[in-house]
């Protein structure tokens, strides 16, 4: 691999080198787009070309590319390439008698758990290209554990944000000094088989992954609704990968603060009725605020539940979720290390030609402490010094 510095212009070098590679860009605000790897976000700068690169990229797998079936035996990639990317477009359930990630029948064990080709290592045709916005589509026939099958088109369109719509999402005016990148990603599924996805043989949601390079000063927040848990259930769900320690989880009346070091493999949930719709991170030593921001689930919406397990309520899972990566085992490398802010689309009984939509915001912010921690208030509903000094930072 050719040295890279780090910055936006490094990275997408390396990835011209790779593989198709599109640039949405406003003046400094720029994003970097891959056709063949579903159409994802892979990283984005608000520097231009030689400006901070905010998507974690795996450059040993894409530099390797894809592999074919014979070569990935014994392989992490026989399960999932993980090229990286700051927003990728995924489906769930992951887990449960409706997984499209495990084969009829099959164990709930890592040896068994294969990601999906369509948003793995099969490309997204290019549908339309522009300086502020792409779309991506793709046909898809896939079976679920269950042997229920669906026939379905993808939809992507990213959309590079103007500044204006940026305060929008930050509810207030983004003073001149403060440097940024927005982009929203539109994303549906349209159901072409001929009958109705039901509870029965098991629906889909659309879900949406960001991978974010980890750093020791960087704190994952997620703010939610508070209230008696006998009225919204757990304020936080860690029990993905069993309990999280204290010294990467705290949970305090209405956020939850979790370490993005990349060091401790840990992952946390928020349901639909504690979720505001917005999670976000603070890296202190690179001064860079990130919000992600999604839909307000409704009460009555339903959400798959991904855990590798038979479920007694296959949807009854999170709408908003944040990843640390570490080892998963002693003696194992870790997959990154990275961390990721993701969010869900509720399920929905998708009639013949019905859509299921899915609609997403991220933002990085760079600028003067005091101005980061205004709206870093106003969106997470805290500010800096309680998000760095929260792990000692």
């Amino acid at each position: 691999m050719k040295e890279n510095d780090g910055s936006f212009g490094a990275d997408v070098r390396f990835l011209a080198d790779h593989t198709e590679v599109h640039v949405l860009s406003r003046g400094d605000a720029k994003v970097a787009l891959a056709p063949a790897y579903q159409g994802r976000v892979m990283t984005s700068t608000t520097g231009g070309m030689d400006g901070p690169s905010f998507g974690w990229l795996n450059y040993k797998v894409i530099e390797g590319g894809v592999l074919p079936p014979e070569a990935r035996q014994g392989k992490l990639e026989e399960h999932i390439f993980v090229f990286g990317g700051e927003e990728r477009f995924w489906m769930g359930p992951e887990g449960g008698q409706f997984s499209i990630f495990f084969a009829p029948g099959a164990k709930f064990d890592f040896d068994h758990w294969r990601t999906p080709a369509f948003i793995d290592t099969e490309p997204f045709e290019s549908a339309a290209k522009g300086e502020h916005s792409a779309r991506f589509t793709r046909r898809v026939d896939v079976c679920n554990y269950s042997g229920a099958e669906f026939t379905f088109d993808i939809e992507r369109t990213v959309t590079l944000l103007d500044r204006k719509a940026v305060e929008t999402t930050v509810q207030g005016t983004l003073p001149a000094t403060v440097r940024q990148v927005a982009y929203e990603t539109d994303n549906r599924v349209i159901n072409r088989g001929n009958t109705q996805w039901t509870q029965e043989g098991g629906l889909l949601s659309i879900w949406l992954l960001g991978m974010y390079k980890p750093g020791p000063r960087t704190t994952i927040v997620v703010p939610f609704r508070k209230g008696p848990e006998s009225e919204l259930g757990p304020k936080v769900n860690d029990a993905y990968f069993g309990k999280v320690p204290p010294e990467y989880l705290v949970v305090r009346e209405d956020v939850a603060f979790l370490k993005g070091d990349g060091a401790l493999r840990s992952k946390i949930g928020i349901s639909p009725l504690r979720s505001l719709g917005v999670a976000g991170s603070y890296d202190a030593d690179l001064g860079a605020l990130t919000l992600v921001t999604c839909n307000i689930p409704a009460r009555h919406d339903r959400y798959v539940n991904s855990m590798w397990e038979l479920q007694e309520d296959p949807f009854a899972g999170d709408a908003i979720n944040a990843y640390n990566d570490g080892s998963p085992a002693p003696g194992q490398p870790p997959l990154g290390p990275f961390y990721e802010l993701e969010t869900s689309s509720p399920v929905a009984e998708l009639a013949p030609g019905a859509t299921l939509q899915h609609v997403q915001r991220t933002v990085h912010l760079q600028g003067a402490v005091s101005d980061l921690d205004a709206i870093a208030r106003s969106t997470l509903g805290v500010g800096l010094a309680e998000i760095t000094d929260v792990f000692g930072h």
